[in-house]
């Protein structure tokens, strides 16, 4: 289940509405698409093929139309994160550590889990993904990403350029206005 933890107090949201009325205060999109229309091999298969991956996208092509449109995303692909990806824990290092884009990140969770800690008015808040849920982090928003537990993820990502998912480290380096 899709929760939020707030580390300085320890309260958890995981109400799917009190989330998405909390993050859409802060201009990050969370919505619930779930995973009930994919086959069972197109879920926890961690080693997808390209017609695989298109067949993932193709299900979601509705949603996926409906956020091009009203966010101006131009692609998708499909990431995979397991123990099975080369250089996971290199991977893993580069995206636990804070950062901002100058685009969106977009993730529609297919199958595993995850942790999208996001800084919102100087405090940590950790947003808990899994199967059926999709993120929109705003560009500017500093956030980094972590694997939980199940240490396997598979989304679909949604950008409208191949340079939004350039990572900017630096705090002071703007790409849009910080979550207030």
């Amino acid at each position: 289940m899709a929760k939020v933890v707030f580390r300085s107090t320890g309260k958890v949201i995981e109400d799917e509405k009190e989330i998405k009325k909390f993050l859409d205060k802060y201009g990050v999109l969370y919505e619930k698409w779930g995973v009930e229309r994919l086959p069972e091999h197109l879920k926890t298969n961690y080693d997808l093929t390209e017609e695989e991956q298109k067949a993932i996208i193709d299900a979601y092509k509705e949603e996926l139309e409906r956020l091009k449109r009203e966010k101006g995303y131009v692609a998708e692909d499909i990431v995979v994160l397991s123990e099975k990806t080369p250089n996971l824990e290199k991977l893993l290092d580069m995206f636990k550590k804070e950062h901002h884009h100058i685009d969106d990140e977009v993730r529609f969770v297919v199958d595993g889990s995850g942790i999208f800690p996001i800084k919102i008015n100087g405090e940590i808040v950790d947003v808990y993904v899994e199967a059926g849920d999709l993120i929109v982090v705003p560009a500017g928003a500093r956030h980094w990403f972590e694997l939980d537990e199940n240490r396997k993820i598979k989304c679909i990502r949604v950008f409208k350029s191949p340079a939004g998912w350039e990572a900017i480290y630096d705090e002071n380096e703007t790409a849009s206005m910080p979550l207030k």
